[in-house]
């Protein structure tokens, strides 16, 4: 864990404008800057950075955060990487604490692996290019196979001498720990003596998502049947072969952008593609995709094209692990390769153009492509055809989420009529797959977690409208909150003090992340209220608070030039309206008074208090009114005399506090 004096020597660091202008051209407009969205294909630039409030907001697709979030999101990195990749650049040193002395060791010896794989890709690079034997025989090898010097330097490729332990004097020479060698699989020990495990072999570098080397992959150059064609890295404290997909850290950003992925199996069809300009491309080494790989691809898309040789093994190959491609949502295509070609070979022969519209038109959806292989396997024979409708239902059972229920009838549909059977006998049958799932992981379960949801009563849109949908006014108080918190309420408390005050009932706020901000900011108040700034929160390791305070400080209006000039230099009047919500814009003007809202923009005259009041009494006043009809459903109820004098009486009571909250707002329009 980093510890929390690096975590605030970072944020204290961070220049929102600098840190997001290394991906995105930014143009000044007003008080903040834009550009084209780097998460969304655009023309026409919607993406505003705020210097001053430090969040950044894509008006187009609605992506919004802060300086941290923005590295997370361009770059796929998780907190503590992205906390990493900022004290990297403002060269921090990051201090980490941790819990176990375990831990500090595996940690300690994590780092210490990226170390040795970094000396060693660094080795066999330089072996690569600026040696003989490199350059005669690993450099022309690659040459051959069509890979241009930008593309081999790109991946880092490449070339572990010939001689018996060139790598290995060096790495001992640099005093590199001999036990922690052995765990990379750089170097073995055979006979007593350390030697290199990968000489006379090209050098494939395998990368995380922030760009560290894990591992590699050898291939050999010479025919020799008892040598294997590729030495991988063995599994060690950074490399899980099951969570690795080669390229992912060069493919991240294209496949967010074109929102598909492309699997394929070798190094050489990742490095072929992307040196034709096809970036969205990662590689599975041949084996079937594991979870972990899966979602890995699901951080970046929904929708996965796996491109394999077209012979029988590229077939099977294909459809292995792709139940749990289902299950976890992806949108599954299959593409094979013709003429015993892979896609390295390829896209070599007909070129980049043409193996795009290939591809394009040859998709095939996983769920029919391996119905197909299956019947055509099956040929007429009747008990192989019962076990093909099996193995399909139960690969259609998979698609199960609710926001896929609609493809899953489609599958249904389609596949029953390829198998010529009824389509209510497929989906018994699909139904008798799920609920045998859902009952096996039942009996994995503690009791309580299996008990039915209590029943929810139903409501008609306009009482559901009322009872349920308070999060503006909710949202609204929160932003008064942080946007003038520290301002004088009185003599003896802030804006802050005083909305607390105002909303110490939780129970009346119905958005949980609004009563979590609530109670950190009464935290920070209780230890000293000048204490509390938006940025803190803007920056909070609570990714839902983060988020919350996001959305409330955006707002995609700015005062222009124009209303500078004209209502400021020419008729007394500025613009203030905009440092207000847009809903409070709105609830401004349904009071239909049109000085109300001029007075409202009047120079040198500070209406925070206004504003604020004004919030709350729309917060109690839809609250009153919920309370309203809660009690009037009671009334409708069988009561004793006692209680339903009660109830008429709190009915009175609220009806009151209604009126006086509608008569200080002036005329209100509630929806």
């Amino acid at each position: 864990m980093i510890s929390p004096a690096t975590i605030q020597q970072i944020l204290g660091r961070l220049d929102i404008l600098e840190v997001i202008g290394d991906f995105v051209k930014l143009k000044k407009r007003g008080t903040n800057y834009l550009g084209l969205c780097p998460f969304h294909n655009e023309k026409s630039p919607s993406f505003t950075v705020s210097p001053a409030k430090e969040i950044y907001k894509c008006f187009g697709c609605g992506r919004s955060g802060n300086t941290v979030s923005f590295i997370m999101e361009h770059e796929k990195y998780s907190y503590p990487e992205a906390l990493k990749w900022l004290a990297n650049k403002y060269g921090i040193e990051v201090e980490e604490t941790f819990r176990t002395d375990e831990q500090k060791l595996q940690m300690l010896a994590a780092d210490s692996l990226f170390i040795i794989n970094d000396f060693a890709q660094k080795f066999f690079t330089h072996s690569l290019f600026e040696t003989e034997e490199g350059r005669d025989i690993g450099l022309s090898y690659f040459k051959e196979r069509g890979f241009r010097e930008d593309i081999i330097r790109k991946f880092q490729l490449g070339y572990n001498p010939e001689a018996r332990d060139s790598l290995t004097k060096e790495a001992v020479a640099k005093q590199y720990n001999t036990e922690l060698l052995l765990k990379t699989g750089l170097v073995v020990n055979r006979n007593e003596q350390l030697m290199d495990n990968y000489r006379g072999r090209v050098i494939f570098p395998i990368h995380n998502h922030s760009g560290k080397v894990l591992g590699f992959g050898a291939r050999i150059l010479k025919t020799n049947d008892k040598a294997p064609k590729y030495i991988n890295t063995p599994e060690n404290e950074i490399y899980v072969k099951s969570k690795v997909l080669y390229g992912s850290y060069f493919a991240r950003q294209a496949i967010d952008k074109a929102n598909e992925c492309l699997l394929v199996e070798g190094y050489t069809d990742v490095v072929s593609l992307h040196q034709a300009g096809i970036e969205n491309v990662v590689a599975s080494g041949g084996t079937s995709l594991t979870m972990d790989q899966l979602r890995l691809i699901r951080k970046y898309t929904d929708n996965l094209t796996i491109i394999y040789d077209g012979d029988n093994a590229g077939v099977k190959a294909a459809l292995r692990g792709l139940d749990l491609a289902l299950e976890e949502g992806l949108n599954v295509k299959l593409v094979l390769i013709p003429d015993k070609e892979d896609p390295d070979s390829y896209v070599n022969k007909v070129g980049a153009a043409a193996f795009a519209e290939f591809v394009q038109k040859n998709k095939k959806d996983f769920i029919f492509f391996q119905l197909e292989v299956a019947l055509k396997d099956a040929a007429g024979d009747s008990q192989r055809k019962s076990e093909v409708v099996n193995q399909i239902a139960e690969t259609i059972s998979r698609v199960n989420k609710a926001e896929d229920f609609t493809r899953q009838q489609d599958y249904i549909k389609q596949c029953s009529e390829m198998l010529k059977i009824d389509e209510a006998g497929l989906h018994a049958l699909v139904n008798k797959f799920i609920r045998d799932r859902i009952s096996t992981q039942e009996r994995k379960q503690p009791f309580e977690d299996t008990q039915p949801a209590p029943e929810t009563p139903s409501f008609d849109d306009a009482t559901f409208n009322l009872l349920f949908k308070d999060e503006l006014q909710e949202k609204e108080v929160a932003r008064m909150l942080l946007e003038y918190g520290s301002r004088k309420w009185n003599d003896e408390q802030t804006v802050a003090q005083h909305i607390l005050e105002e909303m110490n009932d939780e129970t009346l706020i119905d958005n949980q992340d609004v009563i979590r901000l609530f109670q950190l900011c009464r935290s920070i108040i209780d230890k000293d209220p000048s204490l509390l700034q938006p940025n803190q929160f803007i920056y909070s390791e609570d990714n839902r608070i983060s988020t919350l305070v996001v959305s409330l400080l955006n707002t995609p209006y700015e005062q222009s030039d124009h209303w500078k000039r004209e209502f400021s230099n020419n008729t007394g009047y500025q613009r203030s309206l905009f440092d207000q919500s847009y809903e409070g814009f709105i609830q401004l003007l349904t009071k239909e008074r049109s000085e109300d809202l001029m007075g409202y923009l009047k120079i040198g005259e500070d209406h925070t208090l206004e504003a604020v009041t004004s919030a709350l009494n729309y917060f109690k006043l839809r609250k009153v009114r919920r309370m309203l009809l809660e009690n009037q459903q009671d009334l409708e109820k069988p009561h004793s005399p006692e209680q339903y004098r009660e109830l008429l009486e709190t009915h009175l009571y609220l009806k009151k506090m209604e009126m006086d909250l509608s008569r200080n707002l002036g005329t209100v329009i509630i929806r």
